[in-house]
């Protein structure tokens, strides 16, 4: 293997990472199991802001990771000569 390839299969390998931890980590939109988890969806001012500036984010390092992943993953098939 090159050293291109092994860089960007290291890269593809941590956004991969990256992706799985950032979509496991955001809230689904309804609240599901969350309830059993002493989520008594209280919402206060507070709450309400800090909520959001966490999703937020959250969406954005998953949309960086996304297209992270992607790109890495283009570019490691066009070195390994296949594309």
């Amino acid at each position: 293997m090159k050293v291109a390839q092994i860089i960007f299969a290291v890269l593809d390998i941590i956004a991969c990472i990256g992706l799985i931890v950032t979509v496991m980590l955001q809230e689904s939109k309804s609240k599901g199991l969350g309830v059993l988890a002493g989520d008594s969806g209280s919402d206060t001012f507070y709450g309400k802001s800090k909520g959001r500036s966490k999703e937020s984010k959250l969406r954005m390092l998953t949309s960086i990771f996304a297209v992270s992943f992607a790109v890495f993953t283009m570019v490691l098939y066009l070195l390994t000569g296949r594309g």
